[in-house]
């Protein structure tokens, strides 16, 4: 799952993202309000983390900007503003939750898989909880990954690539969209770790099985199907 960060304190910005990388999640960061709206509105999250007291747009302005593009991405404010009615101006802007700083990082953990249970459940686009290509089985509330029923181990972006391939299964998709939704948005490197990553996760998914789910389109990119080559 990829979620977006907006937060300008570097040293919390950077326990945040070191703590949500551990726990599998692709996560862009934002350091301004600007920046992070415009994140917001170009790419696809499943949540967004939310500071109130940003530079050059505060995060109420961000919030209100959201949500009058996209209804169902939860949002998660983490500010030092504890106030009640700050709490409740926020919630009326659509906010779904509401963290006070300082925190603790596994309170911030459950209460952002909640939200994502939630926000999975409820969103209108169909995605399920669970996805499936053929006998492969991706659990995107617990992060386990099955074939025939068989446990398979990943790393953090082994799990981060299949689950985008599985979210666009039939659908061809070019090394730079891998990288711009696996990767973190300030990701510089060459393309071709892409190709690394793919013989890796073919390694585990579909070496030694008669029927070989992750293909390879000459000159377009990667593809997870259950349709016969």
């Amino acid at each position: 799952m990829r979620l977006l960060l907006i937060e300008d304190e570097e040293k919390v910005s950077r326990l945040i993202v070191r703590g949500l990388t551990a726990e599998r999640f692709a996560v862009d960061v934002a350091a301004d309000g600007n920046s992070g709206l415009e994140l917001a509105q170009t790419y696809t999250y499943d949540l967004i983390i939310l500071d109130l007291m940003l530079p050059r747009l505060s995060g109420t302005e961000v919030l209100r900007q959201v949500r009058l593009n996209n209804a169902n991405v939860p949002v998660l404010v983490l500010t030092a503003r504890d106030a009640l009615d700050d709490k409740v101006t926020h919630f009326e802007l659509g906010a779904d939750d509401y963290l006070t700083k300082p925190f603790a990082f596994a309170e911030l953990i459950v209460r952002v898989k909640a939200l994502l249970r939630r926000g999975t459940a409820n969103q209108v686009s169909g995605r399920a909880n669970v996805l499936r290509v053929a006998d492969l089985e991706l659990d995107r509330l617990t992060q386990q990954v099955r074939r025939a029923g068989q446990k398979i181990e990943l790393t953090a972006k082994e799990y981060a690539l299949l689950e985008y391939l599985m979210l666009n299964a039939g659908r061809v998709l070019s090394r730079t969209m891998i990288i711009e939704h696996v990767w973190d948005q300030s990701f510089d490197g060459a393309t071709n770790i892409v190709d690394v990553y793919v013989r890796h996760l073919r390694s585990k998914v579909d070496e030694g099985r008669e029927q070989r789910l992750i293909r390879t389109v000459r000159g377009a990119g990667y593809v997870i199907s259950e349709d016969v080559e």
